[in-house]
């Protein structure tokens, strides 16, 4: 019978592993063949929704990022696309898009956003024109017209953008929204 050697085993493996370390500055974003990534990127989005009605009007869908110090590079952007949901003609308006420091019903500073809205891609592009920072608390409003007129669970896939040029994704993971079939008196 053999038995395992965990020390025979660390001698070559922890050499292994130092080689391949790759050390970027702290506060620097990691450029590589003319690609900006994040040296930390953010790794979750925190969504909100206080409206969960079909139909309902006056929505405001919120999707929360932090930047951890160590990012490299501020938010140059944020992509949202609807990856479930049976109703797909909910309409957003790039126009209503808002951004502000914060968290939502605690809002800071607004901050000037950009966006785009691609229907036939149910993708929603967010661009930041000046930046929020490593270490800020960033959030996106997303207002459409109505919530969706069919009752289900709708997801957002979600990525992050660093500032610079040729930016690489990062993913955020998923934003999972309930919209409630409505009381009937």
């Amino acid at each position: 019978m053999h038995t395992f050697a965990p020390k025979r085993l660390l001698r070559w493996a922890v050499p292994a592993a130092l080689a391949l370390q790759v050390v970027v500055p702290s506060g620097r974003a990691l450029e590589l063949d003319g690609q900006t990534w994040f040296s930390r990127p953010p790794w979750k989005v925190e969504f909100r929704n206080y409206y969960w009605y079909v139909g309902q009007t006056g929505a405001e869908y919120y999707f929360t990022v932090t930047l951890p110090e160590q990012a490299g590079a501020g938010l140059g952007g944020l992509v949202i696309q609807q990856t479930r949901g049976v109703d797909r003609s909910f309409q957003f308006s790039p126009g209503r898009t808002r951004a502000f420091l914060g968290l939502p019903r605690r809002e800071g500073a607004s901050i000037p956003v950009q966006a785009q809205f691609d229907d036939a891609q149910r993708r929603i592009s967010v661009q930041f024109p000046q930046p929020p920072q490593p270490g800020q608390t960033v959030t996106v409003a997303l207002k459409p017209w109505n919530n969706p007129f069919q009752s289900d669970t709708y997801m957002f896939a979600v990525q992050a953008l660093p500032a610079g040029p040729n930016s690489q994704p990062a993913s955020l993971g998923f934003a999972t929204m309930q919209i409630l079939e409505g009381i009937r008196f």
